[in-house]
């Protein structure tokens, strides 16, 4: 698959590592000019692009960037991409410690329903709640014992598919995280954010979790 990255941090330099070695076409882009990932380009064969074109023919996006800086992707950021481009929320509401007060998410909407509003598109929620290293080390094949899961959260069926194919491909189970009005339960603070559990424990977590925001993921 042809897979855009909007965002080179941890997450997002550590998928591009992985998806590029699986054999897919990635461009990558961050905050400022592609000649700042010329070193992640060059480790991995990966193409280095302004965000503006990071979506050009894409059949899947990942948007994994501080979310107090969505509202400032371009507007046209998804013009170029496939007409069925599957788009990926990786992003995660850290009030106190980055992004500051979003009234929408604060007033009970959930972190991927928010980026789909700014973005005006479907969004799938996953890999927001990996630690970025063990996307490198952690990774098993099917079958194996100790096996990390990850929950997918979105509204549309065949998008969530595409997702769940991919972080099988990766090698991780994908466990069916609902919809994403559900996709709160994976939010930092819940019982499998950060877990590496596996997808029986996924499936416990989920189904553990509690409404509302603990004081250190609020303002």
């Amino acid at each position: 698959m042809k897979i855009g990255i909007v965002g080179a941090g941890n997450i997002g330099g550590n998928l591009t590592r992985r998806l590029v070695a699986l054999g897919h076409e990635v461009s990558v882009a961050n905050s400022r000019h592609p000649e700042t990932l010329e070193a992640l380009a060059a480790e991995t064969g990966a193409s280095a692009v302004l965000a503006a074109d990071a979506a050009d023919g894409a059949d899947v996006v990942v948007v994994t960037i501080p979310l107090k800086a969505v509202p400032d992707l371009p507007a046209d950021l998804l013009d170029g991409a496939a007409d069925d481009v599957v788009v990926i929320d990786t992003c995660n509401y850290y009030p106190q410690q980055r992004d500051g007060r979003i009234d929408g998410i604060e007033d009970g909407m959930t972190e991927s329903r928010w980026v789909e509003q700014q973005l005006g598109v479907s969004v799938v929620k996953a890999f927001n709640g990996i630690y970025a290293e063990h996307l490198l080390t952690r990774a098993l094949p099917a079958g194996a014992a100790g096996r990390i899961a990850l929950p997918v959260a979105g509204d549309d069926a065949a998008a969530k598919a595409v997702v769940m194919e991919l972080v099988d491909s990766l090698g991780f189970d994908p466990v069916d995280g609902g919809g994403l009005d559900d996709s709160w339960r994976q939010q930092p603070g819940t019982p499998v954010y950060g877990s590496d559990l596996d997808a029986d424990g996924v499936r416990r977590a989920l189904a553990e979790a509690v409404p509302g925001r603990g004081p250190d993921w609020t303002v």
